[in-house]
This record gives structure tokens, C-alpha cells and sequence, in this order.
């Protein structure tokens, strides 16, 4: 068992934290909003601390699980951040889902303090994390990997190793470039049976026997079809998940052309009112173009 700092209790990282308090190990947590923190801490009999630096002292590994780039940087590189409470022979593992330039960033800057780090974010969704069962793909030296491996596996049911730093967020760019054409395929085939006079549940459970069968279909067809869009992953958070992929994918000199169309096709969702519906939420635009109504 470790000790163990968890930092960003937002819809993924709440569960996450208590599932590693579960497994045995001492946990501290830090949360933006403190009194998030102080209910966490109630619930699962951890500890809360009201900065980064004083719930990452004396730990062996930190996770964080925050919203972006600049939120990273913030909470693990400023004067109360993670890295200076972190002793040398720590690790860092970091699940948000963020660029590839800032985990080689806080990488380098960790390594002149003798901190590992591992870039580790995960795909599951909220019904993953509270269930224990995320798949985390990760990116760093091997050995440091090997190391912080036994500590996710707390809430994980597939854990890579993928490559040297920058690999794990890569590869979560793979799954929400995958993701988004999926759903818009899901969306146009889900709204065309219902327009046929079709029964899109019964298709959508019989497609999901054969090629056409996916994760998505199978999980959010029938909540498509109900106008149910509460399943934790908004919208707003994949419009900044596709523009880090289509940025870097620029930098690569690689077209992504149905991941930037998607990435518009979303935009119009948040300009419907759905920003914090889920990423499902994609057939809305069928309905409001077909002057149906519009859940609100």
C-alpha cells in the first residue's frame, strides 16, 4: 500500500480517489472547491489539505485529474503546487486529459527534482471511473510506469504502457478523434431510422450484433433516441479534447477532416444550450434542423 495524493475531485477524479482509499492506500486529496475536498474526505475516511504542495508532501505518488493544460500547470508548478511538496524517488501520474507538449513540459521540470512522471489519461467515462473499470493509457519511462502500475490498477481494467512521455495523451487523442466519428455515424443512422418510421432501438440492439456494432451504440442508443443526454462527459470538454488533437495533428502535417467537421457539428450543440450535455448529444442537431423539439 502507498501513500498517495489525488488532485482535481471533479466527475472522474472524486471516484477515482475513493476507490484508491478502498484498496488500502492512505490517501490525501486537494480540490479547487474545498469543500468538495472536505466531502470526500468525509466519505471515504482520507485526509484533505487545502493546497497542492501540502496534500502531495511526503507522498509517493501523486495523480491529478484537472481540466486542461493551463489547470495542470497550475496546480502542480506554482509556488503551492504538487512538485514542491514532492520529494525526490516520487511520481506524478497525471490522468487529465491534456497535451503531449505539456506532459514532456512538466516531465523535464519533474526530472530536475528527481520526480517521475507518467502521462496516464483515461477512457471510460463517469460510469467507468465510479465502477473502477477505466482503460489508462500511458506514456514515460518504463520504470516509472512499472512503479505507479500497481496503483492505478485500483480503479482500472486495462492499463499500456505506450511509449516515452507524450505517448498516453496521443493515444487519448486516437479514442476521441475515434469517438467523435463514431458518434456522428450513430447520430445520422440512429435519426434516419426514426425518420423511416423504424423502431432506432430495436435497429441500433440488432446492429450492435454485427459490423456495425460499438461501445457507443450499444451504451447510448436508446438514451439517443429518449433525448437523455446526463452521462457525465460534456460536450464542452470534447470540443477542447478534438481541439488538441486537430492542433497537434496540424503540427504533424496530418489531416483530420471528420474529427474538425465533428468538432463543428459540436459547436452547434453548444450553441443549442447543450454544452454540458453529453457527447452523445450529437442527433440534437438532426432534431433541430427537422424543427423538432429540442431538449432543454
Amino acid at each position: 500500500m502507498a501513500k498517495v495524493a489525488f488532485i482535481g475531485l471533479g466527475v472522474m477524479g472524486y471516484p477515482m480517489a475513493g476507490h484508491l482509499k478502498k484498496c488500502g492506500h492512505e490517501v490525501t486529496v486537494y480540490n479547487r472547491t474545498s469543500a468538495k475536498a472536505e466531502r470526500w474526505a468525509q466519505e471515504f475516511g482520507g485526509d484533505s489539505r487545502a493546497t497542492p504542495r501540502e496534500a502531495a508532501r511526503d507522498c509517493e505518488f501523486v495523480m491529478a485529474c484537472v481540466g486542461n493544460d493551463d489547470d495542470l500547470r497550475s496546480v502542480v508548478l506554482e509556488e503551492d503546487g504538487a512538485f514542491a511538496g514532492m520529494s525526490s524517488g516520487s511520481v506524478f501520474v497525471d490522468h487529465t486529459t491534456a497535451s503531449a507538449e505539456v506532459a514532456r513540459e512538466l516531465a523535464a521540470t519533474g526530472a530536475q527534482q528527481g520526480v517521475g512522471f507518467v502521462d496516464a489519461p483515461v477512457s471510460g467515462g463517469q460510469a467507468g471511473a465510479e465502477n473502477g473499470q477505466l482503460a489508462i493509457m500511458c506514456g514515460g519511462p518504463l520504470i516509472e510506469f512499472e512503479r505507479a502500475e500497481p496503483v492505478m490498477d485500483s480503479y482500472a481494467k486495462a492499463i499500456v504502457h505506450l511509449g516515452d512521455t507524450g505517448a498516453g495523451q496521443l493515444t487519448k487523442m486516437v479514442n476521441q478523434i475515434c469517438i467523435a466519428g463514431i458518434v456522428q455515424g450513430i447520430s445520422e443512422g440512429l435519426f434516419f431510422a426514426m425518420e423511416a418510421g423504424l423502431d432506432a432501438k430495436k435497429v441500433a440492439e440488432l446492429i450492435c450484433q454485427g459490423a456495425g456494432g460499438s461501445w457507443q451504440l450499444a451504451n447510448r442508443a436508446g438514451t439517443m433516441v429518449d433525448n437523455e443526454f446526463e452521462h457525465g462527459f460534456a460536450v464542452d470538454w470534447m470540443r477542447k479534447d478534438l481541439g488538441i488533437s486537430i492542433e497537434t495533428a496540424k503540427g504533424m502535417g496530418v489531416s483530420l477532416p471528420v474529427a474538425a467537421l465533428v468538432d463543428q457539428f459540436y459547436a452547434e450543440v453548444q450553441s443549442l444550450g447543450g454544452g454540458r450535455w453529453d457527447t452523445s448529444s450529437l442527433i440534437q442537431r438532426f432534431r433541430h434542423i427537422k424543427g423538432q423539439s429540442i431538449k432543454n
